[in-house]
C-alpha cells in the first residue's frame, strides 16, 4: 500500500451532534494524521461543483438544502491505504445498512435520510481525493508532516 492524502466531509449532521471529535479520534487511533482541517460553509456553487454527478437530478435541492444547514468540517487525512482504509471504517454509504462498529453504524441516521446523514463524506479513489482536496483546500492549507 502506498502512502495517500484523502478528503473527509464531516457532515452537517456530524457537526451538529458533535460527532466530528469522538469520529477523528477514530482516525488518528487508526494511525492516519491530519494534514489540514477546516470549518466552512458551503456555497451553491462548490456544492454544485463538489455533487456535479447528481446536480441534474430531482433530489439534488434537498441534498444541497441539507449540506448547508450548518457549517462542515474538511479534513485532509493521509496514510498508508487511507483511502480504503477509511471508506471501511465509514461502513456502507446507507447508514441502515451498516454494521455496529462502522462510524455510520454507530452514528448515522437510520430513518428516511440514512444515505444523506451518514456523518462523513470520503473520496472514494486517488484520482476523486485530489480533485476534492483542490477543492476544499487552497494552496498552503494542506501540510507535510
Amino acid at each position: 500500500m502506498s502512502q495517500e492524502t484523502t478528503l473527509i466531509l464531516f457532515k452537517p449532521d456530524a457537526v451538529k451532534k458533535n460527532l466530528v471529535g469522538t469520529v477523528l479520534s477514530r482516525f488518528e487511533k487508526e494511525g492516519f494524521v491530519i494534514r489540514g482541517i477546516k470549518m466552512m460553509s458551503l456555497s451553491d456553487e462548490i456544492l454544485a461543483e463538489h455533487y456535479a454527478h447528481i446536480a441534474e437530478m430531482p433530489f439534488f435541492p434537498s441534498v444541497r438544502n441539507f449540506m448547508q444547514e450548518s457549517p462542515v468540517i474538511a479534513l485532509a487525512l493521509a496514510g498508508e491505504g487511507v483511502i480504503g482504509k477509511v471508506r471501511d471504517l465509514l461502513g456502507p454509504t446507507d447508514s441502515t445498512e451498516a454494521a455496529a462498529g462502522t462510524i455510520r453504524g454507530d452514528f448515522g441516521d437510520k430513518s428516511g435520510d440514512s444515505k444523506m446523514r451518514n456523518v462523513c463524506h470520503a473520496s472514494d479513489g486517488p484520482d476523486t481525493a485530489a480533485a476534492e482536496l483542490k477543492r476544499f483546500f487552497q494552496d498552503g492549507e494542506v501540510c507535510e508532516r
